[in-house]
């Protein structure tokens, strides 16, 4: 888990690179030292750049980056190839390839230099890297299947420039205020976070999830997917399908557990992170676990970590989150997301990160679980809404009607409204704050709709059911804009690298072929049934069917006490009054902390942006980063 950047001149004959560009290129990467403050190297040749940061988790000796191969490549790379000595076995055998050091970065630049393209499907691991080609001047980039690791990247009339953090790009484009992306600001209300590829620097996109590009002098940068998610079910009997998720993710894990440094696991009182801990137990008994919580009632899974902890004899260090320490850590948060994330989830898991990064550097959580083996409630819309949908169009034409007299929070009207709503006009993803009314009474400019974003991922699923459809949605929304970005930058803040087994090519190849029967069984109100059953006898059973809570986060009573009178300040003084009626926000806090309605994540997610606003444009705010020195050669 590191952090890289890089720079490419657009003109052909360029020679080395300016004072006033290694300057600022050197300020770039020193942005990201919290991704890799092991080591920083800087590359500087003829019309490039490149740099990096290094946390050291393999070889940890050599694997220096940048790293040169075959005289031809130098490459960057952020993440771990899981597979990478069998790998390295294959290039041996296969092409005779031959190796300096023993760790991943290398086989990744061999196994691009022998097999080109054709090597991203055999990668088994996490990974954002760049490779340029010393002889044609091309550059090569690519991002691993589900986006679990970030690549950012900027085109000027001085040529391409790519990173692992926004923040470190935002120095060579326009200023934040003056291009921001007002769809990408829209897109964010609906949806809590910005979908890829965009930020909201009109300027600045992210490469998605399964993509890699080619880049050229004065040719520009050409994209091209390489994975494209599946989620189709097969005739699998049950006991097949479950012995082959419970193969798969004990293969995953134990790969990932592999390291040179202290590992421990994340466990909440759900079955994906109990079932990561288990699994790690059984390959390295007495694994250091972590969970947090908060002292408000209610809001901690610490108990029931405990117990779990106990029950699979594994150590747990809980950390309990004060409201006081959320209103001086929150600055820092939201200028580490470089876009704003209004989960507010992310909170623990920044102060969770920080526990465990003081006893280990690797940590195994499980992220991506749900996406895959349908672990949301809402999932099973579909089914409890099946009766509506099979009546007669004119029929549900009616009801329809009725449901829009009916007056609001009448019984059955949100039944109705959803039950003749196509699903593609009423799912786009886990998060939905605003809905196109309430964005309207809000936004002080137009944008285009929310369905921009989903109505190509519908498009795409048009042979598969509706909770597959829902699934692949939340793959290439939820998945890689909320869950795994606060995943990356919760854990980097602090030096420390976080590892998904459930986002693997063999769990995902177990979780693809389940039916919507084996996911979210008929007459039932479970959810990830195929998971839960194949955890039998590896997790306790108080754990294998307990609902899923994910770190809860107290925003109701916060913005009932002290941290909302800091939020009424905020929105008080904030300069986005052009952008959005701040006086309607602030009613709705009104009615928030008067207890006459619940608007807690329509008001967070409005004054996240406005701290976002008040860091990144009006510079009202400053958070201070620590200096690191930097080398070069």
């Amino acid at each position: 888990m590191c952090g890289l950047s890089a720079y490419f001149s657009s003109r052909s004959d360029a020679g080395p690179v300016d004072e006033a560009t290694t300057a600022a290129f050197a300020a770039a990467l020193q942005s990201m030292r919290h991704r890799g403050p092991d080591d920083t190297q800087l590359e500087y040749g003829d019309g490039y750049a490149l740099g990096f940061n290094r946390l050291a988790i393999i070889d940890r000796e050599h694997s220096v980056q940048p790293l040169r191969y075959a005289d031809r490549w130098s490459v960057v790379f952020n993440g771990e190839i899981y597979n990478y000595r069998e790998l390295r076995a294959d290039l041996i055998r296969e092409h005779n390839a031959t190796f300096a050091t023993e760790g991943d970065t290398e086989v990744l630049a061999a196994a691009f230099h022998y097999w080109g393209e054709a090597a991203l499907p055999r990668l088994r691991g996490m990974f954002a890297f760049v490779a340029y080609d010393h002889r044609t001047g091309t550059v090569h980039a690519a991002r691993d299947a589900f986006g679990i690791k970030p690549l950012y990247l900027l085109e000027t009339a001085d040529g391409l420039w790519l990173a692992s953090e926004r923040k470190a790009l935002d120095r060579f484009a326009a200023p934040a205020g003056g291009a921001l992306d007002l769809d990408s600001v829209s897109h964010y209300l609906t949806y809590q976070y910005v979908p890829d590829p965009r930020t909201l620097h009109r300027h600045i996109r992210r490469l998605p999830p399964g993509h890699r590009l080619v880049w050229t002098p004065g040719g520009g940068v050409r994209e091209h997917r390489w994975f494209r998610p599946s989620l189709r079910p097969l005739r699998l009997q049950p006991e097949v399908a479950h012995q082959a998720i419970q193969d798969a993710l004990r293969a995953s894990v134990r790969k990932h557990l592999h390291a040179e440094v202290p590992v421990g696991t994340f466990l909440s009182s759900g079955v994906d992170s109990s079932a990561i801990t288990a699994l790690a137990a059984e390959a390295r008994p007495g694994i250091h676990a972590f969970t947090a919580g908060f002292a408000a009632d209610g809001y901690s899974e610490i108990e029931i970590a405990e117990d779990t902890a106990r029950q699979l004899g594994v150590p747990l260090t809980p950390t309990v989150v004060t409201d006081e320490q959320v209103l001086a850590e929150l600055p820092r948060i939201v200028e580490l997301l470089d876009d704003p994330v209004a989960d507010p989830s992310l909170i623990p898991l920044y102060f969770l990160a920080r526990t465990a990064s003081r006893y280990v550097t690797v940590v195994l959580s499980g992220e991506g679980s749900d996406e895959l083996f349908g672990g949301y409630t809402i999932y099973r819309e579909p089914l409890s809404l099946a009766g509506v949908d099979r009546l007669p169009q004119g029929v549900k034409r009616g009801l329809k009607q009725l449901a829009h007299v009916l007056p609001e929070g009448v019984k059955g009207r949100s039944f109705l409204e959803r039950g003749t709503t196509p699903i593609e006009q009423r799912y786009y993803g886990n998060a939905r704050i605003f809905d196109p009314a309430e964005k309207a009474r809000i936004m002080r400019f137009t944008a285009e709709p929310h369905t921009a974003i989903t109505s190509r991922l519908y498009a795409e699923t048009a042979d598969v059911d509706e909770v597959a459809s829902m699934q692949y949605v939340d793959l290439h929304t939820w998945l890689p804009g909320d869950i795994l970005v606060k995943a990356d930058r919760m854990s980097m803040a602090h030096s420390l690298e976080l590892r998904v087994p459930f986002l693997d090519q063999q769990v995902y190849a177990a979780a693809a072929g389940l039916s919507t029967e084996l996911k979210l069984p008929a007459g039932s109100r479970t959810t990830k049934a195929a998971l839960r059953e194949a955890m039998r006898g590896v997790v306790p059973e108080s754990v294998r069917d307990r609902a899923k809570l994910g770190f809860p986060t107290p925003t109701r009573l916060w913005l009932r006490g002290v941290i909302g009178d800091w939020v009424d300040h905020l929105l008080a003084t904030s300069q986005t009054g052009h952008l959005l009626d701040l006086d309607y926000a602030r009613g709705l806090l009104a009615e928030h902390r008067a207890g006459t309605a619940d608007r807690s994540r329509k008001v967070w997610t409005v004054a996240m942006f406005c701290l976002w606003h008040a860091i990144n444009v009006e510079r009202s705010i400053t958070v201070a980063r620590p200096e690191q020195h930097l080398t070069a050669h």
